[in-house]
């Protein structure tokens, strides 16, 4: 499979899952991830990947199953979307807390109801707080490295936490992309062999989460977010590794066309590289307008995220995911909290787009883009704005 080669999404990272040499795979089909779990049974079944792969009743069983593979000292992975995240939910919280090393691919889809099985941002939104490290594909190929990193990220003895790879449902799940696929040879040198810290053994009993009373509660949860914010040191060191065995480069905040930009569209996942093509043209128009993206979105990236806005005006941020009752949606929520405490802070348009996977084209990153550039220059106040929201 090495080389370059035309690949479905979802394929290339079932793929990248083999290659990780990964012992014990939970799985339970939901669309639109289905096809990675499925490709991965047929590798187990024809005998190409040696993994235990474990057919289960629920996505709730799938990650304590998974869970409960990777406390024996296995390296184990599961995949999931939507409804079945939410089931995952209570599950998520139990894997951090214990600091259980395991990698679970999200392909985001929106929560019901009604039911919709298009792409938003919603179903992890709603994990937003569960204390797992959290990084966000925009393309095929970033799908299959962030997959191949997430393993050597959550192994590392200074993390011990779980990582949900992100990539959006069909548009990018189901698209067939050039995809560069490393040899076995060159994943190994990159993603040493698992070596677990703590581990289930019969000849070393313990218990992981069994109770915790009062006077110890608190300090668990500390431990917990200490681990997660000091894991964006372990994950720039694995993407300065990645770099230097594979050539690609990875940044927690990536920037395009931002020198001299007035305006920043600020996005997260696939629709990134359409939001690119817009500025291209606004730029061709005149319009001093650039992006930034997020990839690392916890633990957040306070720093870098001010780095990259330095000398912008105005921002306009595209959330697809809302926080229903509050002030618009969780990035947007985010970035004012990271602006607070600045003294000169630029104008944050908040944009709430593309849910249940309603197209967000060219021209309407554009048009956000104007509305923001209009709206900062009246001093317009505003909590969020719907995007595309017909009239009756």
């Amino acid at each position: 499979m090495a080389g370059r080669k035309g690949m479905e999404v979802s394929i290339a990272v079932s793929e990248a899952v083999k290659l990780a040499n990964v012992d014990v795979i939970s799985a339970y089909p939901i669309t639109p991830q289905t096809h990675i779990v499925e490709h991965l049974s047929e590798l187990v079944a024809n005998g190409e990947l040696q993994a235990a792969f474990v057919p289960v009743e629920s996505e709730h069983s799938a990650l304590s199953a998974t869970i409960g593979a990777a406390a024996t000292g296995a390296r184990a992975y599961t995949a999931t979307s939507s409804q079945g995240l939410a089931l995952m939910h209570e599950i998520m919280f139990i894997a951090s807390s214990i600091r259980i090393p395991l990698t679970m691919t999200v392909v985001n889809r929106a929560i019901s109801a009604p039911i919709n099985i298009w792409n938003d941002l919603s179903d992890i939104m709603a994990e937003r707080d569960c204390g797992w490290v959290q990084l966000f594909a925009i393309n095929g190929q970033e799908a299959v490295d962030l997959t191949l990193q997430s393993f050597k990220i959550a192994e590392d003895p200074r993390v011990l936490l779980p990582v949900a790879v992100n990539l959006d449902g069909f548009i990018l799940s189901h698209v067939i992309e050039p995809v560069e696929m490393p040899d076995q040879e060159t994943v190994d040198r990159f993603l040493p062999v698992f070596k677990p810290v703590l581990r289930l053994h019969p000849d070393q009993p313990l218990s992981m989460g069994a109770f915790g009373s009062p006077d110890v509660f608190i300090e668990i949860k500390k431990q917990v977010d200490e681990a997660l914010i000091g894991s964006q040191k372990v994950v720039t060191e694995v993407w300065k590794d990645f770099k230097n065995i594979f050539g690609r480069s990875y940044k927690p905040i990536e920037s395009y066309k931002t020198k001299g930009a007035e305006t920043l569209l600020v996005t997260m996942g696939s629709i990134t590289e359409t939001a690119m093509s817009a500025v291209d043209a606004l730029r061709q128009k005149g319009q001093k307008v650039g992006l930034i993206h997020i990839r690392l979105w916890r633990p957040f990236p306070f720093k870098e995220f001010l780095q990259a806005i330095a000398g912008a005006e105005c921002l306009a941020v595209v959330d697809r995911a809302l926080v229903p009752g509050g002030a618009g949606g969780p990035v947007g929520l985010e970035i004012k909290s990271a602006l607070f405490e600045k003294k000169e802070r630029p104008y944050v348009a908040e944009f709430v787009a593309g849910l249940g996977g309603r197209d967000l084209t060219v021209e309407v990153f554009a048009e956000m883009a104007d509305k923001a550039q209009g709206y900062a220059k009246k001093g317009k106040e505003m909590r969020y704005e719907m995007i595309g929201v017909r009239e009756r």
